[in-house]
């Protein structure tokens, strides 16, 4: 038997360093969101992180007002579909976007959904300036609180 790896069958990682790449990209925790929530925690802001919005819903925002009913969504440059920064890929490029595009697909999903429940949902891409994300997400939250969630105002990135 050969000490070398092979991927299992059916295996979208086309070798074992690409599968180690893929293993190490954190789906939550992520630096713009560290920032943002550190920068949003000393605005004196306190909210949920990596939490479902609605409980009968699967899916789960970077940071959650609940209160307020807004959640937050950073969302990275590759996997969300930036339009400045998306770049296909060369391998693979069939399933990875088709991946991408379903991530789209949710995304919009999830957005209807909770709109539809009461919810203000605001996206910010992973690239933008975390302190204009910050005085957006503050000045919503605030809002909120002070009209019992009934503001409209907001912006999906």
């Amino acid at each position: 038997m050969s000490d070398e790896w092979h991927p299992p069958a059916g295996s979208w990682a086309s070798s074992a360093a690409r599968r180690r790449n893929m293993q190490a990209i954190r789906s939550r925790d992520t630096k713009p969101e560290q920032l943002i929530r550190r920068l949003v925690h000393a605005q004196g802001l306190r909210y949920r992180v990596a939490a479902k919005p609605l409980p009968d819903l699967r899916r789960t925002a970077d940071m959650v007002f609940r209160p307020a009913k807004v959640a937050v969504f950073i969302d990275g440059c590759y996997w969300h579909g930036c339009p400045e920064h998306y770049v296909p890929p060369r391998t693979n490029p069939g399933y990875w976007s088709d991946k991408v595009a379903r991530n789209i697909a949710r995304d919009r999903d999830t957005d209807r959904r909770l709109q539809e429940a009461g919810w203000l949902v605001l996206r910010f891409w992973e690239h933008m300036p975390a302190g204009e994300c910050v005085t957006e997400i503050t000045r919503v939250v605030k809002e909120r609180r002070r009209d019992g969630t009934q503001s409209s105002v907001g912006r999906t990135a």
